[in-house]
């Protein structure tokens, strides 16, 4: 975390991350809403490879690589590939998802990140996974099986597809653990489209069907901005406090997933899928308070 700026107090930096990350989670529902009203015009690859694209100008413009040649430079260049693949298969199968599935449902599944970031750091990282975040991890699993309703006609399969999903975010937020020590920000920010354009752009002429309007561009490109705009965002928030700090505040995106939801497509969560997202909220909180008591 860089250093409080002059003038400004610890407080007051860690309540502009927090500001930061809850301007990140406005263009993260950018991402899915626009992923979700495309995904009746456009084939996937197509959608995904626009996502990516204005990704990839984005953290070019930001990271200036022609007048600083140096912020290409990857130490660790196999590790930045695979954790821009992990991102790649966690968008591909969230994308998926929003077509069969409400922005709050894939919302409410995305939340398990935190609890599969608990339960991997200790193959991956080498750290104690105790009994208390055990518990959270199995609780916020019975959230997701109350907000999904298996076994009921409510119950669709692309929810394992969703899962899977967040598989590849929890070990696309690892890696970026262990590049923290080895890569600057902007490095990062730079390579982690690159997976995603090199995987899907061959793809285009078998895939490609050209946007019958205005405004099918403009939602593509809405899409590209809101996902480079958000991490940047959010990378600038960790610069200013502590993870811990800033994850209750990540869970505000349920609230702009359920406004856009309602405005936009009509939909209106039921209660079990709120009841469900209330649970593994809490359990993702409970995590963070753990972490940053442990931090202490």
């Amino acid at each position: 975390m860089l250093p409080a700026k002059a003038g400004r107090s610890p407080r007051d930096m860690r309540m502009v991350a927090v500001l930061l990350m809850c301007a990140a989670t406005v263009c993260f529902s950018g991402i899915d809403s626009s992923a979700k009203w495309l995904g009746v015009r456009l084939p996937e690859v197509e959608i995904v490879w626009a996502r990516y694209v204005g990704a990839a100008l984005f953290s070019l413009m930001v990271a200036r690589p022609l007048s600083r040649p140096a912020v290409l430079h990857a130490n660790r260049p196999w590790l930045q590939l695979f954790r821009s693949a992990l991102l790649l298969g966690s968008t591909y199968a969230n994308f998926l998802a929003l077509n069969k599935l409400q922005l709050a449902e894939t919302s409410t599944i995305s939340f398990l990140t935190p609890l599969f970031v608990a339960l991997m750091a200790g193959p991956w990282l080498g750290e104690r996974v105790g009994g208390a975040r055990m518990a959270a991890i199995a609780v916020g699993f019975f959230g997701v099986v109350i907000a999904t309703r298996p076994g009921t006609s409510a119950f669709q399969p692309i929810v394992f597809v969703a899962i899977a999903g967040v598989v590849c975010n929890a070990g696309y937020g690892l890696t970026t653990r262990r590049l923290a020590g080895h890569d600057s920000a902007e490095t990062t920010l730079v390579w982690t489209p690159l997976a995603g354009v090199i995987a899907t752009t061959p793809l285009l002429p078998w895939f490609w069907v050209t946007p019958q309007s205005p405004r099918v561009w403009a939602v593509m490109l809405l899409m590209g901005a809101s996902g480079a705009f958000g991490h940047w965002l959010m990378i600038l928030a960790h610069q200013r406090a502590p993870a811990s700090a800033m994850a209750p505040f990540g869970y505000t995106q349920l609230l702009w997933m359920i406004i856009i939801g309602w405005l936009v497509f009509g939909d209106t969560p039921p209660g079990a899928t709120l009841l469900g997202a209330g649970i593994v909220i809490a359990c993702g909180v409970f995590l963070a308070w753990r972490e940053r008591r442990g931090a202490r």
